[in-house]
């Protein structure tokens, strides 16, 4: 059979420059490369600069998951100064990232991820009429509510740090803002307005109450059935036509998966070290191989980036990112035997290449490790037992479960503080290594900083679509997007939809400069290969 090769030019929606080769023998990939097109720099950019330049630079990596850069950041700047938190200030930290992560959930699923179920190949489906009327882009009334109410939790960030997106509001040793009861107030009502138009009336069809029921996938199917609103609501909607069509058959992927943990107890953390870390996560840390179906913590030194298939001079050798200095490479051109990305291969020392997101959050929080009174949800650990691992379907579900547990969170946050204790109390800077790390959105992000003479020497991010679209490492492993290709379905390979469907199941993000087609110049900005 003839091996066609398909050049995907970008597969990302807003946040662009992912593009992927295939390779399709008989209607299947049997072949898969993703390769990131954007270099920033923002390592080289901070070498040299004041430790506290990362506070300002990291959140404007990304226009989405800035509260994260910006976490890790201020946490790995405490590790390294040894800096006492109040608690206020870790609630406040908290929140400002779970408010930014419920923003995301609705904004992904019906801007980037639904809107392929319009797609004229399920013209067939008995559910392609309402899918239309619901997530056709811009004229669906899902997506419109949806993309519209995901603006409002972040306005709760911007009452805490003064703006969203880039805000710089956490700092080392606290916070920078002292909310008023009135500040508190208005959170309270942006949550419930959030909560009562669109998260249970349109998103599950029942209350928060009910679904908080559902404890195993049979539990879901149950739900599923109990009452026309569950059936109906956008969930239930959703999950049946993705069963209808398919998307529980393909995608998925290395079979391994980590979390760094996130949201610090405001209790157990107030004086961060990078090694009590793991015991003070209220969502705990992990990595899940579902090969043997165990559970391990995470530790920042197991982890490992490799650079042979990257664009950068810096040998073939897993290095630790304490150990890494980004060094670059000029002109150059795509060599799918040899570099032809951006990114670099992300692993863990003893378990290879792993997918990180909210399925491998999920698939952790349902492991019996960690502490006695950390986070446990095994639904979703369940369901990929019941539905035989992993696939597009069980990604997207995963994500959109975690809304509620969030919502949650946030509620406690704001129930806990005690506003006339401290926000901040004031670090004394010195010389040393520091490490901050959380889950963004999209995955597990950490950053390392090492701090000598006063100034920066130097500063490593890894961020969660780093570990996602990484190219293929030093003994040719497939990166996690590169191995859920395998296998895809191609029914036209003139409008593989297949292929976003899996790669958009990462909500893979590689920021800023989408790559298109000016029609009025006739500038070449993308291109579409099939040969």
């Amino acid at each position: 059979m003839t091996i066609k090769t398909l050049d995907i030019s970008p597969v990302g929606r807003v946040e662009g420059d992912l593009d992927v080769r295939v390779e399709i023998e008989d209607g299947q990939v049997v072949n898969a490369w993703t390769h990131a097109e954007l270099f920033r720099g923002f390592e080289i950019i901070l070498r040299g600069k004041d430790p506290q330049a990362g506070l300002i630079v990291t959140p404007r990596i990304c226009g989405i998951c800035g509260a994260s850069h910006l976490t890790s950041a201020s946490w790995a700047l405490d590790t390294a100064w040894n800096t006492t938190v109040p608690r206020n200030a870790i609630l406040a930290r908290n929140l400002g990232q779970i408010v930014e992560t419920i923003q995301s959930i609705p904004r992904y699923f019906y801007g980037l991820f639904a809107i392929d179920l319009t797609n004229k190949k399920y013209r067939s489906s008995r559910f392609y009429d309402e899918a239309v009327r619901r997530f056709a882009a811009f004229t669906g009334k899902s997506y419109e509510l949806g993309v519209t109410i995901s603006s409002k939790p972040v306005e709760i960030y911007a009452l805490f740090g003064g703006q969203w997106p880039h805000s710089s509001y956490m700092v080392p040793g606290g916070v920078m803002c002292a909310p008023t009861l009135t500040d508190i107030t208005r959170a309270w009502a942006i949550l419930e307005y959030f909560r009562t138009n669109w998260l249970e009336p349109v998103w599950l069809g029942c209350s928060l109450e009910r679904y908080e029921e559902i404890q195993t996938y049979d539990d879901f199917m149950d739900w599923l059935e109990a009452d026309i609103k569950h059936r109906e609501s956008d969930l239930g909607f959703y999950w049946r036509m993705g069963l209808d069509i398919g998307l529980d058959r393909y995608g998925a992927g290395v079979g391994k998966y980590v979390s760094w943990g996130y949201l610090p107890h405001e209790d157990k953390y107030q004086k961060p070290t990078i090694e009590g870390r793991n015991a003070a996560m209220i969502m705990k840390s992990g990595v899940y191989d579902s090969f043997s179906d165990t559970h391990t913590l995470m530790d920042h030194t197991f982890a490992r980036e490799n650079t042979t298939h990257s664009w950068y001079d810096e040998g073939n050798a897993d290095v630790h990112p304490f150990d890494r200095t980004t060094k670059p490479t000029q002109k150059n051109t795509k060599d799918f035997k040899n570099a032809y990305s951006w990114s670099t291969a992300v692993l863990h020392q003893d378990f290879g290449r792993l997918e990180v997101g909210p399925l491998a959050r999920q698939l952790v929080a349902g492991g019996q490790h960690g502490e006695s009174w950390q986070h446990y949800d095994g639904f979703i650990l369940d369901a990929f037992q019941k539905m035989g691992g992993a696939s597009i379907h069980l990604r997207q579900l995963a994500r959109v479960h975690e809304i509620v547990k969030l919502y949650r969170q946030a509620e406690r946050c704001l129930r806990e503080f005690v506003l006339n204790d401290p926000w901040y109390i004031k670090p004394k800077e010195k010389d040393g290594r520091g490490w901050g790390a959380t889950e963004a959105s999209r995955g597990s992000l950490c950053h390392w900083i090492d701090i000598e003479g006063g100034k920066i020497k130097n500063y490593q991010v890894i961020a969660a679509t780093t570990w996602n679209v990484g190219p293929r490492d030093s003994e040719g492993v497939r990166g996690p997007i590169e191995e859920a290709l395998i296998g895809t379905p191609i029914e036209d390979s003139r409008d593989p939809v297949e292929v976003g469907h899996v790669a958009r199941s990462f909500d893979s993000c590689l920021v800023c400069t989408v790559h298109a087609h000016d029609a009025k110049t006739g500038e070449e900005l993308a291109r579409f290969r099939t040969a």
